[in-house]
């Protein structure tokens, strides 16, 4: 199990009661008009498929942002593996509470699990390799700090959060300059004088010749985007450890060993947060 740095409460509490307002804008007709008030249960999340679990705490938060008499507890942590039939956690108090903050909750629990698992599928396919799986800035507006939580969960790392948190050039920032006849290795010197020392400098490139020339001007990470692991290996003995290599797109299960054996540092991959299906949770309530 992992123990990945938690998203803050505060910033939790927000995209909960946002994910609340979304879904309760007029209260749940259905549980006012059929569920007697006094009516209680206890509930149990039941997980359907083997996973990795991520999000627990966010459910949690979920119920008592309805309904802070409800007792939740978890009965297992972010991170554990999952399977089948086994209980996660208990829900206990009003019925009608539990029915209006149940898809709220599943939701949340289902899609950053389904991260997870997926993250964690290719963590194990480059298992004995030096390569690192990250994730990228392909979220879904909004819950970019869970999904990049669940990433973690999984086993893998984080890229940038944010537009912020570095510099990389991709191609439409290299094609804007070119049409002022401004180059990748200019461009690449050129963030490196102007960028603060502390942050990094990284370039994507597509050929040899752009590796080249990045690595040239000083590029403190070189992306190599949608290259053949036959050109990536050429990039690896070419860079000979000067500076961190990257590999992104068009990477699933089915290859991303042989581009790890390739020898490169990163692999990023944005099907982590945008497409990975959520793991079959469920949660079944009975009266008292």
């Amino acid at each position: 199990m992992v123990k990945p740095s938690r998203v803050s409460i505060k910033q939790v509490e927000r995209i909960v009661k946002n994910a609340l307002a979304e879904d309760l804008a007029f209260g749940d007709v259905t549980t006012e008009v059929i569920i007697p008030s006094a009516l209680v249960g206890k509930a149990s999340i039941l997980v359907k498929k083997e996973g990795v679990l991520a999000g627990i705490e966010v459910a949690k938060e979920v119920f008592r942002q309805v309904d802070r008499s409800l007792h939740f507890k978890a009965l297992v942590k972010d991170g554990a593996k999952v399977h089948k039939g086994e209980v996660v956690a208990t829900i206990e108090g009003r019925a009608a509470s539990i029915l209006k903050a149940e898809r709220v909750a599943l939701n949340f629990l289902q899609h950053l699990s389904g991260i997870a698992t997926e993250t964690a599928r290719y963590v194990e396919a480059v298992r004995g390799t030096k390569a690192v799986i990250t994730d990228t800035r392909k979220t879904i507006p909004g819950l970019r700090l869970l999904e990049k939580y669940a990433v973690r969960v999984g086993g893998g790392r984080n890229h940038r959060l944010n537009l912020s948190d570095g510099v990389l050039i991709k191609d439409n920032h290299l094609a804007v300059l070119r049409s002022s006849g401004v180059g990748l290795g200019e461009t690449v010197k050129m963030a490196r004088r102007r960028a603060p020392r502390t942050v990094k400098v990284e370039v994507e490139v597509e050929s040899l010749k752009q590796a080249r020339e990045a690595l040239s001007a000083g590029a403190d990470i070189i992306m190599l985007d949608n290259m053949r692991v036959k050109d990536m290996r050429k990039v690896v003995e070419l860079a000979k450890r000067r500076t961190m290599l990257e590999a992104s797109g068009g990477i699933n299960l089915n290859n991303v060993r042989s581009v790890a054996e390739a020898g490169v540092d990163l692999i990023s991959i944005g099907a982590l947060t945008h497409s990975s299906r959520a793991l079959d949770i469920s949660l079944e309530l009975e009266p008292r």
